[in-house]
Order: C-alpha cells, then sequence, then structure tokens
C-alpha cells in the first residue's frame, strides 16, 4: 500500500513524515545530488540551509556549535532536487561528544556529491579556514567556497575578499559571495550548486524539506531556546530526550528531559522559582505547536547526567553515534 506523505506547513514551517511515499520518475535532463555544508562554527552554515530549502529546519544561535546531527535539507526546483547536508562546525575537539561531531563533518566531505565550503566574510581567512582547506584538497569531490556575512562587512572588505580570493585560486575553487541572513546571492549559489550535480532521480518526493522524524525536531526546538535563553551560560552541556509525545484531537502532550553535566547547570535552567525553564517551556512549545500544526501541552525535566559528552554509551543513548 503507498500512501501520500503527510505535509505540514504553517508560518514558516514545513514538514513532512510518513512511511512508505510515492517518488516521481524524474524527466530526462533532471538533475539531482547531496551538497556537504562545510565550515568553522558559527558562520552560518544552519542559516543557510534555511535560506536556501525555505524553510526553517535547522536551528540557529548566536552560540557557535549549535549543529551537532547531519541534518539533511530537501530543495526541489523544476531542474533539480538539491539534498543539503548541514554538519557541525570543523573545530579542535575537546571532549568525546566533540571528536564525534568532527569526525561526522568530515565523513560528510566524502559522501557528498559537491562540497560547500562556506567562511565568514565579515572577517578575512584565518587558520581555521586554512585548516579545513587542508582537509578538503584531500578530497576529490567538487568544492565551491562561498563567503557568507556578506551583509556584514566593514569598510575594508576588499581586502577580506582578496583573502579568500587567494585561497580560492590556490586549490582553484569556485567562489560565490552571498548572505545567507537577507538571501543577497543565493540565486547565484544555487545556479552554481546545480551546474556542478550530475543527471539523477528523485531521492525524495519533491514535497519534502527534510527527512529528519517529528521527534528530532520537537527535541531541536527545544533546544534551541536553551541556547537562545541562557546563553554562555549553558553552552553545550545540555541533550534533550524526547520521552513521551502522546497524540490526541484535542492536544499532543510532550515530555522531555533535558540532560546537563552540573548541579550548577540545573540550577540555572530551572532558574529562581523555576522562571527559567518556564520561558525556556513556553517559547519552544509555540515552536512546537507551528510544527505540529495544534495545541501543545510540553512539560520538561532537568537530569544531571554527569560527563555525558564524555561517554560513549551516554552519548549513544542521546543520539550521537559517529555516521557510517
Amino acid at each position: 500500500m503507498t500512501v501520500e506523505p503527510k505535509v505540514k506547513s504553517i508560518d514558516n514551517y514545513t514538514f513532512s513524515f510518513s512511511g512508505e511515499v510515492t517518488v516521481p520518475q524524474a524527466p530526462p535532463e533532471f538533475k539531482s545530488g547531496f551538497i556537504g555544508i562545510i565550515g568553522r562554527p558559527n558562520v552560518g552554515k544552519s542559516t543557510l540551509m534555511n535560506q536556501l530549502v525555505g524553510q526553517k529546519i535547522a536551528i540557529t544561535s548566536p552560540v557557535a556549535q549549535t549543529t551537532r546531527n547531519r541534518l539533511r535539507g530537501i530543495l526541489t526546483t523544476p531542474e533539480a532536487q538539491l539534498i543539503f547536508v548541514d554538519t557541525p562546525g570543523i573545530h579542535k575537539p575537546h571532549h568525546q561528544l566533540g571528536e564525534v561531531l568532527v569526525r561526522n563533518a568530515k565523513i560528510a566531505i566524502e559522501s557528498v556529491d559537491v562540497v560547500l565550503f562556506v567562511v565568514d566574510g565579515s572577517t578575512s581567512c584565518g587558520t581555521g579556514d586554512r585548516y579545513i582547506a587542508d582537509l578538503l584538497t584531500k578530497s576529490e569531490t567538487p568544492i565551491i567556497l562561498g563567503v557568507n556575512k556578506s551583509d556584514q562587512q566593514p569598510s575594508y572588505s576588499q581586502i577580506i575578499d582578496d583573502s579568500y580570493s587567494e585561497l580560492a585560486k590556490s586549490f582553484e575553487w569556485q567562489t560565490v559571495k552571498f548572505s545567507a541572513k537577507t538571501g543577497t546571492g543565493l540565486p547565484e549559489l544555487q545556479n552554481l550548486l546545480i551546474e556542478d550535480l550530475e543527471r539523477g532521480p528523485f531521492y525524495y518526493p519533491p514535497d519534502l524539506v527534510t527527512d529528519q522524524p517529528e521527534r528530532f525536531i520537537m527535541g531541536e526546538l527545544i533546544r534551541e531556546q536553551i541556547l537562545l535563553l541562557t546563553r554562555e551560560e549553558v553552552p553545550h552541556s545540555v541533550a534533550i530526550a524526547i520521552e513521551k509525545v502522546e497524540e490526541t484531537p484535542a492536544i499532543t502532550r510532550v515530555l522531555a528531559t533535558i540532560n546537563v553535566e552540573r548541579d550548577s547547570q540545573k540550577g540555572i535552567l530551572i532558574g529562581k522559582g523555576g522562571a527559567m525553564l518556564k520561558a525556556i517551556g513556553s517559547a519552544a512549545r509555540e515552536q512546537i505547536q507551528k510544527l505540529i500544526a495544534g495545541k501543545v501541552y510540553l512539560e520538561l525535566f532537568v537530569k544531571v547526567q554527569p560527563k555525558w559528552r564524555q561517554s560513549r554509551v551516554s552519548l549513544a543513548e542521546l543520539g550521537y553515534r559517529v555516521e557510517e
């Protein structure tokens, strides 16, 4: 039995979740492929993917290392289907979680059809960018250098542009300048990416914008509010576990556990008289209601799990594994 995908579209959110779906046959000249979005932490990779797909599927925050899982965003045009693979920022890892994230980002380089290497165009090319460039030289995958944040460039922008032009020239990479925040330059980027893709089939139904399950997106929306409301106080010692989702015609009840590493972090998340946890829950509930297009009752608990980022067992239980 074949069923049509269930599509939910409210405001800036569109999600399709189903079991077996019908994927149409692509026309003769149709192109498709996987595009890995690679770069240092906080260069705007998730914001870029959200803009390209046209929907919010990846959480964003001013805090570096927001992305943890390799999240796929899907853009289907009349000419092509582009599957964007948003990866964690490549950096020097300081714990087991960091090692898993960076390893997964490196694996993504070899498992996609095109690499989009995103850099921060508001500052000059640095050692972190050159480190990633050296990693990419070992790959035979086509590479495009994407200079993001053109809207934030200072008056000496020519010096910055020249530093990336020299980097691209030394490796014979194509370069495109854009702003993921404003959308300037993204049509040119999209055309360049399609040019580098080969003819291929529909990998996903045309109306699908992500392949992640609904529970995963719920957890990410909760984590996003924690990052936005606590900022550096509780940086990345947080992992969300969706314990239960109960759906009724009137309301969806969601039970989630926020895992932290220290009692002090638990205190920050709860706040005086439970004020912070209430603020997190209220903001996250609004976002989840947009996701499921219905009323939500969200119950949050905070649990201390010491050194979970250092434990392979804990990482696996919370969904962080080295991807194949």
